[in-house]
């Protein structure tokens, strides 16, 4: 089974993002980069899917040179081809990023056959637009659905059948391969990777693949980081002071917020 998984490397979950002072990018002075949450798990379930298959696991993504680093972290946990579109310091909106990565995938196939499954996270944790992988897989002819939780490959039947979870149970798809599919964190536990792992990811050889994709219609106009709210845990009491004492401060804070009458 042959398998690609579009990446994306985007600011450290939980990290302080600060704006430059025109509004318009993120400041990545201090800032660590890591793969989005939700593609970190795509790339395990392909990874498990080639080792069940005997297939190959294909990692892209679209970003600047040191995006290199998240695509080696890739090879570390099984992915056997890596690629690289590279992209200038300009804005990428979603349309732009779909076509370049459209372009890339296609020219991909030309030269090594079409592949069984394209995964995509559900969403990036930066953007989070939710349309990058709807439009690759529009421009492809595939369908797609969003927010797998649980993937099962019919080889002999040349399907695939996932799963989305929705209140009380799972919405159950039957897709024809080649498909596309958009993964949600939780679909599996991404495994560590292993020095011998981090060892040959150094080995692995990287493809560029150049792309002339024009801007779409979508554009920045500021990025807004909203103020701190810092909460504050006030002690009423504590053993020292005996139950009484404490009991009496909880019925003042009771009267105060309104809540006794």
């Amino acid at each position: 089974m042959r398998l690609l998984v579009c990446v994306k490397r985007v600011p450290a979950p939980g990290a302080r993002i600060n704006v430059t002072d025109d509004g318009l990018a993120v400041e990545t002075a201090h800032l660590g980069f890591t793969t989005s949450p939700h593609e970190e798990c795509a790339v395990e379930e392909a990874v498990q899917l080639a080792e069940a298959t005997d297939g190959s696991v294909t990692v892209l993504t679209l970003g600047p040179p040191e995006a290199e680093e998240q695509l080696r972290y890739a090879a570390s946990v099984g992915a056997t081809e890596l690629v690289l579109v590279p992209t200038d310091s300009s804005s990428w909106d979603p349309q732009r990023t779909a076509a370049a990565l459209g372009d890339a995938i296609a020219g991909l196939e030309a030269d090594g056959g079409p592949f069984d499954l394209i995964l995509f996270g559900n969403e990036s944790a930066d953007a989070g637009g939710f349309q990058v992988g709807v439009r690759v897989a529009r421009s492809l002819g595939r369908p797609i659905v969003n927010g797998i939780k649980a993937i099962e490959v019919d080889g002999a039947a040349g399907t695939v059948v996932a799963r989305r979870a929705v209140d009380g149970g799972f919405e159950v798809y039957r897709l024809p391969l080649p498909a596309v599919l958009g993964v949600k964190e939780g679909i599996n536990l991404p495994r560590y990777p292993t020095m011998k792992g981090r060892l040959a990811s150094k080995k692995v050889e990287l493809a560029t693949v150049g792309v002339d994709a024009q801007p779409g219609g979508q554009r920045s106009v500021r990025l807004h980081r909203p103020e701190e709210v810092v909460s504050k845990t006030q002690i009423l009491a504590d053993s020292s002071v005996g139950a009484t004492v404490a009991a009496s401060a909880v019925v003042d804070l009771l009267e105060e917020l309104g809540v006794l009458s």
